[in-house]
């Protein structure tokens, strides 16, 4: 069998490591576990893993602190598996530097395409930047700085443009709120959310067949936006 990643897996709850562990194992995956924070960042210090599952109320340190302080000198991918659902949670974590949030309980196929999708996402940034995103029928061309819907070029305004391309060369990312704005209108730009729905809105009326029920840019609901993964 080809090993696919290392994954360090830190959860203090046995029954779901022993849950994802018996998921991963037959997939080729190599997992290494963790119950405490402290030896779960021994390990990602040790190991260098490729993607961390990481529980956020462990019983010596909270989850967060661990995002904080392994984003200060690893850029593996960190899909956070917990039960706290409230909205602030996620957008703490995902602010602090995870790539995606899945909620307790979760199916497996929830979660072995969130794993495909952060390696697949690290292998891309780690080989050269992509000139291009195609899903269906949009196509956005990064270096000639165009959009097209079923071959017809797609006029969008310049923060429209900015907005759809960092989306894009995130796809299969949640980016939230504030990280858009921030990179859209600057780190000093006030964070009300408005002019950022605004936006949006007019850029599916351009690219979504129905608004409504979107193809290509999903709402994570209090949270921010996801790009459709190529």
């Amino acid at each position: 069998m080809i090993t696919k990643a290392k994954i360090v897996l830190i959860e203090d709850e046995k029954n779901i490591c022993s849950f994802i562990e018996r998921i991963l194992a037959p997939q080729g995956y190599q997992v290494t576990s963790s119950a405490t924070g402290r030896e779960g960042l021994d390990l990602i210090n040790s190991l260098h893993p490729d993607l961390i599952l990481l529980d956020l109320g462990l019983p010596d340190m909270d989850g967060l602190r661990i995002i904080e302080q392994v984003r200060t000198w690893s850029a593996a991918p960190i899909i956070v598996v917990s039960a706290r659902t409230l909205e602030k949670s996620k957008v703490a974590a995902l602010d602090l530097g995870a790539d995606d949030y899945i909620t307790k309980p979760f199916g497996t196929a929830e979660l072995m395409a969130r794993i495909r999708t952060a390696l697949r996402h690290r292998q891309n940034q780690s080989a050269y930047p992509s000139t291009r995103y195609e899903v269906e029928d949009l196509v956005i061309d990064f270096e000639r700085r165009l959009v097209k819907m079923k071959g017809q070029d797609i006029h969008l305004t310049q923060i429209e443009y900015k907005l759809v391309s960092l989306l894009a060369q995130n796809a299969g990312r949640v980016m939230t709120y504030e990280s858009i704005i921030s990179k859209i209108w600057g780190p000093y730009a006030d964070n009300d959310n408005q002019i950022l729905r605004v936006n949006m809105a007019h850029i599916r009326r351009k690219l979504e067949e129905n608004p409504a029920e979107p193809k290509y840019i999903f709402t994570e609901i209090g949270v921010g936006y996801r790009m459709r993964e190529e």
